[in-house]
């Protein structure tokens, strides 16, 4: 939180990939949605190598993309809320 004060301070604008980089060291929430969010992709890839996938899979996989874009709004909310 000290670099967010320092930046605002002096009056630097920051761009996503510098407030990103300022998540993914100093905030908890941002840090353990992007683990979780890489889980999901780590899941996702392994449906995607199936050759055919049943309903069940089928189904699993939507709740994973589902599961997946909602962990990637609230990560974009963070960076919008720290810029």
């Amino acid at each position: 939180m000290v670099f967010f004060q320092l930046i605002i301070k002096r009056g630097v604008p920051m761009n996503d990939l510098d407030v990103i980089s300022v998540l993914r060291n100093e905030n908890e929430e941002y840090q353990k949605l992007e683990l979780e969010h890489k889980k999901f992709e780590l899941a996702l890839d392994e449906l995607n190598k199936k050759k055919y996938l049943t309903p069940e899979d089928e189904t699993e996989k939507k709740t994973i993309q589902k599961q997946k874009l909602h962990l990637k709004d609230r990560m974009a909310q963070l960076v919008k809320e720290h810029q």
